[in-house]
Order: structure tokens, then sequence, then C-alpha cells
């Protein structure tokens, strides 16, 4: 019988969870989906200690035994319309052994817990539209495209939602490596804006576009 897996808030001064981190985060860039590229060494060997700097940075590892099979980093950012602290999960790492096994699942529901003791009223990520096994995850657990109607959910007035195909004009792609020439003016909803970029590496198009899901947490003060 499979023994449970551990997961855990990782301790940046911990040594082992401080190589998990790297191990796991450095096979995530070798993949594909990650831009095929292995983490720089300068990244290497400053990557935990500059996440320990950052009060608004945490992670959440899972361990099979003492074998690190994935890793979680979070980002607290603020929304202005909420006035309360939002979690961007900025990388979800399953290393390809233990996918299948709802590993990612268990870590997301960690971080979903430390976010609300944090105060914060949503989480949000970025996913890329190839990816259909990551997006089929996280709408299971909760997340939906970026919806601006949603504010109302915290009793905040906002625009009504922006539909799918619906011209925007002011909207503007945060990088070229989502496809928008410069100077073009979107024409796409807003579900298919990130807010916060994850990688400024140029990923195969044959891996879609990028996608912003959100997840409004039900802990209010």
């Amino acid at each position: 019988m499979r023994e449970p897996m551990r997961i855990l808030q990782a301790n940046y001064s911990d040594t082992l969870h401080a190589l998990a981190i790297v191990q796991l985060l450095d096979a995530y860039a070798q993949d594909p989906a990650g831009g095929g590229t292995p983490l720089t060494e300068f990244a290497k060997q400053n990557l935990v200690q500059e996440l320990a700097k950052r009060p608004q940075a945490f992670s959440v590892l899972a361990f099979d035994g003492d074998t690190p099979v994935g890793l979680v980093n979070c980002i607290e950012g603020f929304s202005t319309f909420a006035c309360k602290p939002l979690v961007n999960v900025h990388d979800v790492v399953v290393l390809s052994s233990h996918r299948g096994r709802r590993v990612g699942e268990q870590m997301l529901a960690l971080a979903e817990k430390i976010a609300i003791q944090r105060g914060a009223c949503k989480l949000t990520l970025e996913v890329l539209s190839g990816n259909s096994s990551a997006t089929k995850l996280y709408e299971r657990i909760g997340f939906a495209g970026y919806q601006l109607g949603a504010c109302r959910a915290l009793g905040i007035d906002s625009e009504k939602e922006p539909q799918r195909g619906q011209f925007l004009p002011d909207l503007q792609a945060h990088s070229l490596a989502m496809g928008q020439k410069a100077g073009e003016k979107w024409t796409a909803a807003a579900l298919l804006q990130p807010m916060l970029p994850k990688s400024d590496r140029l990923l195969d198009p044959a891996l879609g576009h990028a996608l912003f899901l959100q997840k409004w947490l039900t802990a209010k003060e």
C-alpha cells in the first residue's frame, strides 16, 4: 500500500527543502512547458535565498517518502478592487513519475489554506491553453477564466464581464511572446490576459496561448 504524500510549506532555511525547490524548478524549466532550458547557475545558487528575503513569497513541497516530487511557488500581490491581498500561483511542478496522482491538487489545497490565512481574496495563475491536463485540474478545483464581474462576490461594483472575442480597445498584451504585434490591438476577452507572466522565455507556439485563471476564496473579514 502506498504511503500518503507529505505536503508541507517549505522552510527556505532548511537545506533539504532548499535543494528540493531548486531541483524541482530546474526539472520544470527543462520541460517544454517551462521553455526547455535548465535554470542558470546564478538562479540555482541564489533562488532560495532571494525567495527568503521576500515575505510575500511562499512555497509548497510534496514528498514521496524522502523524495521531492512536487513544488508550488506563490507570490502575494494585492487586489485594488477588493482592497485585499491576492496570491499568484507562479509555478506548479509535478515530476512526470508522479503525475495522475493528484499531487498538484494536494499542493494547491495547502497553498489555498495559506492564502486564506494571509487574508487573500483570491488565487490567480497562468496556464498554457495546450496544457489540457493542467487546465482540467484547475477547473476541477474551482479556477475559472478572469471575470471582472466576479468582484461582485465581494460586494464590489465593476463592469460587466467581457465575452470571448469581444473587442477591448485598451487591452494590450504583456509581451510579444503572447502573439500580439507591436501597436496591434487585442480582440480577445480578458480571460486570455495573464496579470503576472511567469516566464520571460519564448515558448513553443504549439503549446498554445496563456490563459489567466483565478479562484475567489470564501474567507472574509
